[in-house]
């Protein structure tokens, strides 16, 4: 088992993507928190959901105090939590903008915020932020979302350089999806989605569980030597 007693904070681990990822976290023996606005069940007793919004900073200071009491550290932090309100710039208005970056932006830097200094201190940890071809390459009535997306992956960057100092053993990569089969593409229409098929090279949408591999790894000591990557995990779309 890669994870075998790692303890690992998800968010937006009800479904998708996170859902994926806590599930193969799971079965490869971490100890796995799903956080999310909306709770889920899973079969896997390792999983327990934890209702939180990543943008309440009083309530993450007060999930943080829970999981280290409860599980007595914090190895792996995935920032995958994530909401669309797309527009073109000209119709965006002012909430869409702000509901997308306080979330997106602004919620992985306040998970983060309270993990990197605490795995410091454990001398070791692995973050992933989840990222987007759209946050790589831009997209499309997707200004906030792309904005968001490609700060991450800045925000990655800067956090492997950081949390890497006095010794400290925490690596920060990010994981950037194309398009995937999740649930609410599943309510795009083809016309849609055809066109994204035949710019990938790999001719299909990607599965949920393909992204939870790439994340898994990075999160693993197989990825050990690995710090300030962004891993693309799309097929071959170019937009």
């Amino acid at each position: 088992m890669r994870l075998k007693d790692k303890v690992a904070v998800v968010t937006g681990g009800s479904q998708g993507i996170g859902r994926s990822i806590c599930e193969t976290f799971a079965r490869e023996g971490a100890k796995v928190i799903a956080v999310d606005m909306n709770v889920a069940e899973f079969e896997n007793e390792s999983i327990k959901g934890y209702a939180l919004n990543v943008t309440d900073r009083s309530a993450i200071e007060a999930f943080y105090a829970f999981a280290v009491a409860e599980y007595g550290r914090v190895d792996i932090l995935v920032n995958n939590a994530g909401i669309t309100r797309d527009a073109l710039i000209n119709k965006m208005t002012e909430d869409m903008w702000d509901a997308v970056i306080n979330v997106n932006l602004k919620g992985v830097f306040n998970m983060t915020q309270i993990a990197g200094p605490l795995m410091m201190e454990q001398g070791s940890g692995s973050i992933i932020n989840i990222a987007s071809v759209v946050g790589e390459y831009g997209n499309v009535g997707q200004s906030n979302y792309a904005a968001t997306k490609a700060g991450v992956i800045g925000m990655m960057k800067t956090w492997a350089k950081e949390f890497s100092r006095k010794g400290a053993a925490v690596r920060v990569n990010s994981v950037a999806p194309g398009y995937v089969n999740t649930e609410m593409m599943k309510t795009v229409p083809d016309k849609v989605l055809d066109p994204i098929r035949e710019k990938t090279m790999l001719g299909r949408l990607g599965e949920p569980q393909e992204i939870a591999n790439a994340v898994l790894f990075l999160a693993s000591d197989e990825a050990s030597f690995i710090t300030g990557h962004n891993l693309s995990v799309n097929g071959g779309l170019r937009l």
